[in-house]
């Protein structure tokens, strides 16, 4: 594992102690990040600073700070972490298409509600992303649907990277989750793979 992945999930694992902790005045500070730009938010400094790399760039500093205010969202009101078999943004909008579709006994609709999420998100340029996803991680949390906030770190860091990979990646586990009705499949080993070599 190498250093940048390591320091992100170190970052991961101390959010979710805060909630293991209950530590309810960290996650409001948190959450005071939502809606603002990158480091605005004052407050949330001591919660996000300690755990940057040290050559961090103000790209993969920005990373932090969305996607700390985005887990504080998510866990605003729930007292125990919540884990779930995803392997990326993409995979928990096929859960929640799933959730949907089991709800409401209507596929169709929620198939075409989930797929323009989506496509709003992949085709958004990186300013406009934390918008996006703010949106997106409330749908999220209104159905308990889990995320996995490292790897979301990692994508939000990444977004503008020419290769696209964060892009097809979420592409690729919605819609294969679609052939499959699941959100997670073998993709997640690969994502894991894929992030140790860059």
């Amino acid at each position: 594992m190498n250093t940048a992945v390591a320091k992100q999930h170190a970052f991961i694992t101390h959010l979710e102690n805060l909630v293991r902790q209950k530590d309810r005045g960290a996650l409001a500070a948190l959450r005071r990040g939502l809606g603002k730009p990158p480091r605005t938010a004052r407050e949330m400094d001591r919660y996000v600073l300690p755990y940057l790399p040290h050559d961090t760039g103000e790209k993969q500093e920005n990373a932090y700070y969305l996607v700390g205010a985005l887990f504080a969202y998510w866990y605003q009101g729930k007292d125990k972490l919540e884990e779930g078999p995803t392997a990326n943004l993409g995979a928990s909008l096929r859960l929640l298409v799933n959730r949907e579709s089991a709800e409401t006994s209507n596929r169709e609709d929620a198939e075409k509600r989930m797929e323009k999420r989506l496509v709003a998100l992949l085709n958004c340029h990186h300013d406009d992303l934390p918008d996006h996803l703010r949106h997106t991680i409330g749908l999220l949390k209104s159905k308990d649907i889990p995320v996995d906030w490292t790897q979301l770190l990692w994508d939000v860091h990444n977004w503008q990277h020419e290769s696209c990979k964060a892009q097809r990646d979420w592409a690729r586990n919605f819609w294969r989750g679609h052939e499959k009705g699941t959100g997670f499949n073998e993709n997640q080993s690969q994502n894991e793979e894929d992030k140790e070599e860059e």
